[in-house]
């Protein structure tokens, strides 16, 4: 009888949550599907309102476990229980820092402070996951992004985390302070605050702090280079992405006015064991006394190894001061438009994918193409030109292509013996492709593309005259022979969720190049609050033909071709020892292409026949441009969406056309796209492609 009588409680409350819904919505009729909907709906609101009100009672001192036994519902929705006889002593401050006390914290909270404003209070050790640009300022305790620490006092960092990368997420992390009481805590708390809040905000932090929390400010970011993105249509979704929602809340209108968006933890950023594991131990062979690691990152594509080297450099920069970083990949550039070899020296964090945070280099060489198929001599001599101005004084990063399977490989052995790496960072996963792991030994004995194997001598080493120069030795140095010791593989199991396919690959990885060079174009224009300009409407600088050279790196060209070819490209702006401006008139082409620094990029707008200038639109300033002698045009193009979605001009677009003969020699199917004869003999004659039969 009880038990029947406890059932008709049970269905009873449910009759009646559904009759109080009916009654609000008297003209809204259901049929049995959607009112079972709506009952499982209703019973998940219930369930979340009971975890809320179990923490909120965890956070008011209630433990999460009372002598061995879970909290009774009572308890979590406020009532008071005597405790077991067995139950825990009251904790200190210091205790709660250990892991297994994470549980007793308060939940995360938000609140608005104004508008584009939000406070973000953060208990140790709990994470807050979202989409969006923000600005990021710790106000109290440390809070870790992306692997970089942000400390109470330090600068306010901008945070990109976009939907073509995993989400980003803000984690309070506990601070090297010395212990204090809570008093002292909310003390110093308040004196810090008070020059960023006023009194009602500081008043609602004070009610809510907790020992070892940390309080973020979330303020809404606008740059140049972010709102010039997003005027070309279709790429507004890279930043923020409208999505029907359950919960709207002050906590969503607050996130929202920041320009942000909670998500979910499946989608933030997740490292393996031995991932974590390879970070430790190179951060901590990189903070040793008088150490300058050479860290080279390899592995097949799509492992994760520039998120990787993202993560290693802010986790670098908690330590050092500044990092050096060559980019070997010609495909997919960290601090460069497509295409370059580079040597950067870094002493900022890293806190977005690759277009939003373009950098000037040490030391810049243009390829000119976002591969080395056909031309490998001419990529390890870049190679070797560029990081001829490493100085060892700080750790250095080498990032390395994707491309490990035949040739690919053998460059890749080059590398490790023309670089002499201290660590090897092998990537590999369920879903790449096999490759061997690269030890010592495998390296000695194999023949690469260009070197052949070393014979062994002591201590593992091998000798490298011919790369001698490439470094400064003193006078008794330079008699001795150079000898590179045996680096230290470290093979790394990632586990990434992979968006690309065999079949979208090359298309995506499009879209990244174009947003990286969109990303460089987007200093052309002022500082925000100022109006963002169209392209057509911005000076270009005027260059005389005898002024500079031109050479076009990716293909032959006709000396009667060659203008239009520069004609609306993208050119990079270099540097080359020979004087051209002996010549009288122009242009001026050269033999060969040269390998020389390069200062900047640059989009050849237009050019003058009458007058015999090029039209040149870049970000470079005035007195770098001063330096430049030598135009490069290569097989990197101006993203399509640059020609199409310019505001201002009406009637015919320039530069557009409708009636392409697409069988003239070198024309391709795709616009803007420029292949080599090997990409031509691949479409005659494509391989065969397998594809696994699904029911």
């Amino acid at each position: 009888m009880a038990d029947s009588l406890l059932l008709l409680r049970k269905r009873g409350s449910v009759r009646s949550t559904w009759m109080r819904a009916r009654k609000a919505r008297p003209q809204l009729v259901l049929s049995r599907r959607p009112r079972r909907r709506l009952r499982t709906l209703l019973r998940w609101c219930g369930r979340r309102r009971l975890r809320r009100r179990l923490l909120q009672a965890r956070a008011a001192g209630a433990d999460g476990r009372e002598g061995g036994r879970p909290v009774s519902i009572a308890a979590a929705a406020g009532t008071t229980e005597t405790a077991a006889p067995g139950a825990a002593p009251s904790r200190s401050p210091a205790d709660v820092s250990a892991p297994t006390c994470v549980t007793s914290l308060p939940v995360r909270q938000l609140r608005p402070v104004g508008p584009g404003r939000a406070l973000l209070l953060l208990p140790l050790e709990q994470c807050f996951t979202f989409s969006g640009i923000c600005r990021v300022t710790c106000l109290y305790g440390q809070a870790q992004v992306f692997g970089f620490t942000i400390s109470q006092g330090q600068p306010s960092r901008d945070v990109f985390s976009t939907y073509t990368h995993s989400r980003l997420t803000i984690r309070a992390v506990p601070s090297s302070m010395p212990e204090k009481s809570k008093k002292e805590m909310k003390r110093e708390a308040r004196t810090l605050l008070r020059s960023h809040l006023n009194q009602d905000d500081r008043c609602w932090v004070m009610k809510n702090f907790s020992p070892l929390c940390s309080i973020v400010l979330l303020e809404n970011l606008k740059t140049s280079t972010v709102n010039f993105i997003i005027s070309h249509p279709g790429l507004s979704y890279i930043f923020v992405q409208e999505s029907p929602t359950f919960q709207i809340n002050s906590e969503y209108f607050a996130l929202r006015s920041v320009g942000i968006k909670k998500d979910k933890k499946k989608n933030a950023l997740q490292f393996t064991e031995s991932v974590l594991s390879a970070l430790e131990e190179l951060v901590n062979d990189s903070c040793e006394v008088d150490g300058c690691p050479v860290i080279l990152i390899c592995g097949a594509q799509d492992v994760g190894k520039s998120t990787f080297n993202r993560y290693l450099i802010n986790q670098l920069l908690n330590s050092i001061s500044c990092i050096d970083y060559l980019e070997c990949d010609l495909g997919q550039t960290e601090f460069t438009p497509p295409g370059c070899i580079s040597l950067l020296n870094i002493t900022e964090p890293v806190l977005g994918p690759p277009f939003t945070h373009q950098r000037t280099p040490q030391k810049m060489v243009y390829y000119g193409k976002p591969t080395c198929k056909n031309d490998y001599e001419n990529y390890i001599e870049i190679i070797k030109y560029v990081f001829s101005s490493y100085k060892r004084e700080s750790p250095l990063i080498v990032n390395t292509m994707g491309w490990v399977t035949d040739k690919g490989l053998l460059l890749l052995i080059d590398l490790i013996r023309l670089l002499s790496p201290s660590h090897v960072v092998q990537f590999s996963s369920g879903r790449s492709k096999y490759m061997p792991n690269l030890t010592p030994n495998y390296v000695d004995d194999m023949d690469g593309l260009y070197t052949k194997s070393k014979s062994k001598i002591r201590h593992r080493g091998f000798h490298l005259p011919e790369f001698a120069e490439c470094f400064e030795f003193a006078d008794e140095e330079k008699e001795s022979p150079v000898l590179f010791t045996g680096h230290k593989l470290m093979c790394v199991k990632s586990d990434f969720a992979f968006r690309k396919t065999p079949r979208n690959r090359d298309s995506h990885n499009k879209i990244l190049r174009d947003l990286a060079v969109l990303g460089y174009l987007g200093q052309l224009h002022p500082s925000v609050p100022k109006p963002l300009y169209p392209l057509q409407s911005l000076t270009p600088y005027q260059v005389p033909f005898n002024a500079v050279a031109l050479r076009i790196t990716h293909a032959d060209v006709a000396p009667t071709h060659v203008l239009c070819a520069v004609n609306a490209s993208w050119v990079g702006l270099c540097r080359i020892l020979d004087d051209v401006r002996g010549h009288a008139h122009g242009p001026i082409l050269l033999a060969q292409t040269p390998i020389c620094d390069c200062l900047g990029f640059g989009i050849c707008r237009g050019i003058d026949m009458e007058k015999r200038l090029y039209h040149i639109l870049t970000p470079v300033p005035p007195e770098e441009l001063r330096n430049v002698n030598c135009l490069l045009v290569g097989a990197i193009s101006v993203p399509h969406c640059v020609f199409k979605n310019q505001h201002g001009p009406e009637g015919t677009i320039p530069y557009i056309t409708t009636d392409y003969n697409f069988k003239l020699p070198g024309a391709s199917g795709k616009i803007g796209l420029r292949e080599t004869e090997e990409t031509c003999k691949e479409k005659l004659y494509p391989r065969p492609k397998f594809y696994r039969k699904t029911n």
